[in-house]
């Protein structure tokens, strides 16, 4: 878990990041960071505009949460396909949400099980069949109202799967929790979200 003054950090990170690439074109080399953020973690950054403008990450632990910080931010900012890049007249309008993840582990349940194993507001669900992947943050869930199985649906979706692929065999889905610290306004204060 990070605490407040490092989430805080995290967050500034993502923002000077997306400002640097965004204005510059470059890729921030940040100062020296807290020693947990040389520890690799899965992370996501979010930008937010009237609704969300942005969203990738680092689903597993494969790199130093603060390298992962940067990389996540420049290409929810430049790189997400739903999204035009952000443009520097944005960069006062959106604020910026890091969710630091814990590492993915399997659900291992009969699928009829599934919906049983997954807490709303606690987990988000990564979804691999083959080669198609999809996750969502536990966040997302609870600001769309979803339950568990909705939850589950939408994910295979997201991994462009039917809907109802949590049921078959040969799916594999997996659970992480995450540790939100949003930008309250542009720019502005941070704290630690808690969605449940």
């Amino acid at each position: 878990m990070l605490t407040l003054e490092e989430g805080v950090r995290a967050v500034k990170l993502a923002r000077n990041a997306v400002e640097k690439y965004v204005r510059d074109g470059e890729v921030l080399c940040p100062e020296k960071l807290p020693k947990k953020f040389s520890e690799k973690r899965g992370v996501f950054v979010t930008l937010k505009k009237n609704g969300l403008r942005g969203c990738i990450g680092h689903p597993y632990p494969t790199v130093p949460l603060g390298e992962a910080i940067i990389d996540s931010a420049i290409s929810s900012a430049a790189k997400d396909p739903r999204f035009m890049p952000l443009s520097a007249e944005e960069l006062d309008k959106i604020t910026i949400e890091v969710t630091v993840l814990t590492p993915p582990r399997p659900i291992r349940a009969k699928p009829t099980m599934l919906p049983k194993k997954i807490e709303i507001g606690k987990h988000g669900l990564i979804i691999t069949r083959g080669r198609n992947q999809g996750l969502l943050l536990p966040q997302v869930a609870v600001e769309h109202g979803m339950d568990e199985e909705e939850f589950l649906s939408q994910t295979c979706m997201k991994a462009g799967l039917y809907p109802d692929a949590w049921l078959e065999e040969g799916t594999q889905i997996y659970v992480f929790e995450g540790q939100i610290f949003v930008e309250k306004t542009p720019r502005g204060d941070v704290e630690e979200r808690r969605i449940t």
